[in-house]
């Protein structure tokens, strides 16, 4: 759609499902996943019946296409989940979230699916990564059970191709894997990280002060993880924060002037550092 929020139309295929849609820095492709060669049906959505979980289906592959939907290009061809797919600043490599060696970690690869290296190798989920303006470094999600009962969880869940994220903090490495720091430390759902403009700091959402609930708002935090600073405080959820290219203008997801519980729009506002 336009920046104003006109002209949607849809890209895609029409078939499966699709996520983790992101423009290459030149603007003339776009980057998403999807199941449709999987199967043209959706996935079923999981059973949360034993609490809240994310499906990570393995019929996921990552594409690219122009914007307009044509010139479809499979990038991954492996067994299992591929997605969470963005682009570096210099428009040369990819990094993803991929369950093609057992367990869900990043991985980077040239635009054309080449040249796949793996980034992470602790147990448990990373995903959700997004590189630095500069293209140095990768800010990311993740969850690393800790002792024995909880990585079985883990891994049963895992087994039924879901995970439970109800407790993600954030990190910050360098992009080629190397150095990984741990950027958050309060045990809540802190996701959806994406570096400042002058990439000195992250902006992201959690739920720390509604640990159980939805109550997610953004904040900031430096690379250290000091300087801890909320963005938002509407009521219900804020996530999802992006900056434009030229760093003027910060877009997000929330749930205000919701027409009915738990609608979700798009919002656009300007951005002074």
């Amino acid at each position: 759609m336009n920046a104003d929020g006109s002209g949607v139309r849809m890209v895609s295929t029409g078939k499966g499902r699709c996520t983790c849609g992101y423009f290459f820095k030149s603007g003339d492709r776009i980057l998403f996943s999807s199941t449709h060669l999987a199967s043209p049906e959706p996935p079923p959505p999981p059973d949360r019946s034993r609490g809240y979980v994310w499906g990570v289906f393995p019929g996921y592959d990552v594409f690219t296409a122009r914007p307009d939907g044509s010139d479809l290009r499979p990038l991954t061809r492996t067994p299992g989940y591929d997605a969470e797919s963005t682009i570096s600043a210099d428009g040369q490599r990819i990094v993803f979230t991929s369950m093609r060696d057992g367990d869900l970690d990043l991985y980077s690869m040239k635009t054309d699916g080449s040249d796949v290296r793996r980034l992470t190798h602790t147990l448990g989920y990373d995903g959700g990564a997004f590189f630095s303006p500069d293209g140095k470094q990768i800010c990311y999600r993740a969850d690393h059970p800790q002792g024995e009962e909880a990585q079985q969880q883990y891994r049963d869940l895992l087994a039924q191709n879901l995970v439970k994220p109800s407790r993600m903090e954030l990190f910050v490495m360098n992009a080629d894997g190397s150095h990984p720091v741990q950027v958050t430390h309060n045990g809540a759902a802190n996701f959806c990280p994406f570096f400042t403009p002058d990439g000195k700091r992250l902006i992201f959402a959690s739920n720390m002060n509604d640990p159980r609930g939805r109550e997610f708002d953004l904040y900031l935090i430096h690379l250290d993880g000091s300087g801890l600073e909320r963005v938002t405080t509407a009521p219900e959820f804020d996530g999802f924060p992006m900056f434009s290219p030229d760093g003027k203008h910060l877009v997000w997801a929330s749930n205000r002037n919701a027409k009915t519980p738990g609608e979700t729009n798009l919002f656009v506002a300007d951005w002074v550092p």
